[in-house]
């Protein structure tokens, strides 16, 4: 059981998660949240989709409300820092200068943006998305560029983030082109034949797509965006420019304090409890490099399951549960008239041998297989639901599975 004061730095889902966990197991101590953005801890899938295009209200994005806090005693220090971590005095500095002292800590620092190392990067108009204001900030200016400009969007990155926004922003009437490196759209996370799909998608809904295109610079006039170029020479215009190109794992608070950290995954090091390699230190979200034995290696996963469901598993664990972290990686996303759920891991191209699909790619309607050595790595439903148990079956499963098994999947 934990001894003393439960310290969470970190302002998404898994801290909010945490923290209803550890009251809800019946933890009386106290309880403190160091949250560096101004707002109580919330979900970011909004963010680039129904909140962005303002469908929902802002307190939607929020899982606690904010009555909840004050209700069961937890001290939320919002606007705030954490400078650093001292494993030996169980303490965290704030930036202020403050000193917080912690029994057990979590951290839940989640994911910072990478930055394009290209010339313009700063110009008006060139956008990232992360947080609540950098979504509001965005919308604000796809009403200013349907309003004032050519109503243009460039997007630099074909990962999840830049085609949600693409999807959002064309459903706003924007006229939208996608700079990607590879051949085709999210090749890295699915390979060519699922991310085709995408890519099919987008094109079908009028997104100029520039495939194995490396942006350059990021164009202006008078200090203001015009577009993006590309290494071939080609020129897209645009009002607005997005940078959607990855994640960076916010591990300094962790490194400087000494805690190991995953050089293949970039996270910070954790059992399969949480823990990390100091006992009074938990570690949660985004930041968690967290071994799988059904992969046999450790993942780092950035995506809301993982935060919605490590945030209350390392609560259990610092109050003494000892069971493994038990949830395979999931994802979603949704895309105009296309919802996807993913299930599983696969670590690249050389991880499956071939990719087994049960149901339609044309009409949108499958679950397709990553198998490897017979055996099924991952799924992903498109368009079909309430599967996911049969697909985390069929991972889970000893051995090969029959190819005829996974393509009569979808009856």
């Amino acid at each position: 059981m934990a001894a003393g004061t439960i310290v969470v730095v970190g302002g998404g889902l898994a801290a909010a998660k945490a923290v209803e966990t550890l009251r809800d197991e019946g933890f009386d101590g106290d309880v403190r949240i160091v949250a560096r953005e101004p707002h109580r801890p919330y979900e970011r899938p909004p963010l680039s989709k129904d909140y962005l295009r303002g469908e929902v209200e802002r307190d939607s994005v929020f899982p606690l409300d904010e009555s909840w806090y004050a209700e069961h005693d937890v001290e939320l220090l919002t606007g705030t820092s954490a400078a650093a971590v001292d494993v030996t005095a169980r303490s965290v500095t704030l930036a202020d200068g403050r000193t917080i002292p912690y029994g057990t800590l979590l951290l839940a620092t989640g994911s910072e943006p990478r930055r394009l190392p290209v010339p313009g990067i700063d110009l008006d108009g060139v956008h990232e998305l992360r947080t609540l204001e950098d979504s509001e900030r965005l919308a604000a200016t796809f009403e200013a560029s349907a309003r004032e400009g050519a109503g243009r969007l460039a997007i630099v990155g074909d990962g999840w983030i830049g085609l949600e926004v693409a999807a959002s922003a064309r459903s706003t009437g924007m006229d939208v082109s996608v700079v990607g490196l590879g051949a085709h759209p999210l090749e890295r996370v699915l390979g060519p034949e699922m991310g085709e799909l995408y890519g099919q998608l987008h094109v079908e809904h009028g997104v100029h797509l520039h495939r194995r295109a490396q942006a350059v610079a990021i164009t202006g006039s008078e200090g203001a965006v015009t577009g993006v170029a590309l290494a071939d020479g080609t020129h897209v215009d645009a009002d607005v420019v997005l940078v959607a190109v990855g994640a960076v794992p916010n591990v300094g608070l962790a490194e400087a304090a000494g805690l190991a950290i995953d050089s293949g995954t970039g996270g910070v090091v954790a059992s399969a409890t949480l823990q990390t390699t100091d006992p009074d230190v938990f570690v949660a979200g985004d930041v968690a490099s967290v071994p799988y034995a059904r992969y046999g290696r450790s993942i780092r996963v950035e995506h809301w399951a993982t935060a919605l469901n490590q945030g209350p598993h390392a609560a259990r664990a610092m109050l003494g549960a000892t069971d493994p972290y038990p949830e395979l990686p999931y994802f979603f996303s949704d895309q105009y008239d296309v919802g996807m759920e993913y299930l599983g891991f696969v670590a690249g191209p050389d991880a499956y041998d071939q990719v087994v699909v049960s149901g339609s790619v044309a009409d949108r309607e499958l679950v397709a297989f990553w198998v490897k050595d017979g055996r099924v790595e991952a799924g992903m439903a498109v368009n079909v639901w309430e599967r996911m148990d049969d697909v985390k079956a069929l991972v889970h499963r000893d051995g090969p599975v029959d190819r005829a098994e996974l393509e009569s999947f979808v009856g």
